[in-house]
C-alpha cells in the first residue's frame, strides 16, 4: 500500500496553518513543508518450525505433570515451617499432646466458621500453643464429572479461614495432624504467644 502525494492545495493549507501555530518546542528548527516518513522496510519473519508430535506425547520442554493444583494437605505439608525446627517435627510425629480440641464433624460452614474463631482466639488467649481442630476426612462424592471436586468442605476450608484476619495473627503454623490425632481429617493449629 503506498502513500499518496499532497496535492499542491493541501500543501499550500498546511503552510498558512504552520504560520499561525503557535510553536510547542521553539528550539527545534522549523519546516515549511509536512515531513514525509520514509517508507518502513519489510522484514521478513522466519516460518514457524513444526515438529512432529504423536498423541500421548508430552511436549517439548514441558514438565510431564498434572495441571492440577494440589491438595490442601499437600500444600501445607510443602510450606515453610514458621516455628521451632525440632518441635515442629515431634509435633508432625504426634508425640506433642494438644492442649485443645474443637471438632467440626456435623457442623455446616456457617456454624463452623464462628465456632473456629472463638475456639482459636479463646486458645491462644488462655496460652495454649498447640490446638487440634477435627474436620473429618469428608464425604466422596456422589456426582462423577469431568470437573473434580475436592473431598470436604470443612477440610479445604479451615487451612484458609485460619490463614485470613481474625485468626491470621493468632496462627504461627498449620499442619495435617498425626495419624494418632485424625490424620488427614484434622489439623494440628500452633498458636502464636500473646504479648
Amino acid at each position: 500500500m503506498s502513500r499518496r502525494k499532497l496535492t499542491a492545495d493541501e500543501v499550500e493549507l498546511w503552510r498558512k496553518v504552520a504560520k499561525q501555530a503557535e510553536r510547542l518546542h521553539p528550539e527545534i528548527p522549523q519546516s515549511v513543508h509536512p515531513v514525509t516518513l520514509p517508507k518502513p522496510k519489510p522484514t521478513k519473519t522466519p516460518k514457524p518450525r513444526f515438529e512432529t508430535f504423536e498423541v500421548g506425547q508430552n511436549a517439548p520442554g514441558k514438565p510431564a505433570r498434572n495441571a492440577l493444583k494440589p491438595s490442601i494437605g499437600e500444600s501445607l505439608r510443602n510450606s515453610p515451617v514458621q516455628m521451632d525446627t525440632k518441635a515442629f517435627g515431634r509435633m508432625k510425629r504426634g508425640k506433642i499432646k494438644p492442649e485443645g480440641k474443637l471438632d467440626l464433624h456435623g457442623m455446616r460452614v456457617d456454624t463452623a466458621y464462628p465456632a473456629l474463631i472463638r475456639f482459636v482466639l479463646t486458645a491462644q488467649a488462655s496460652g495454649k500453643r498447640l490446638v487440634l481442630v477435627v474436620t473429618g476426612k469428608g464425604k466422596d462424592r456422589d456426582e462423577p464429572g469431568p470437573i473434580p471436586t475436592p473431598r470436604g468442605v470443612l477440610r479445604n476450608q479451615v487451612p484458609q479461614w485460619l490463614a485470613l484476619p481474625p485468626l491470621a495473627q493468632a496462627v504461627l503454623q498449620v499442619t495435617p495432624a498425626h495419624i494418632s490425632h485424625g490424620g488427614d481429617g484434622a489439623y494440628y493449629v500452633y498458636l502464636r504467644r500473646t504479648r
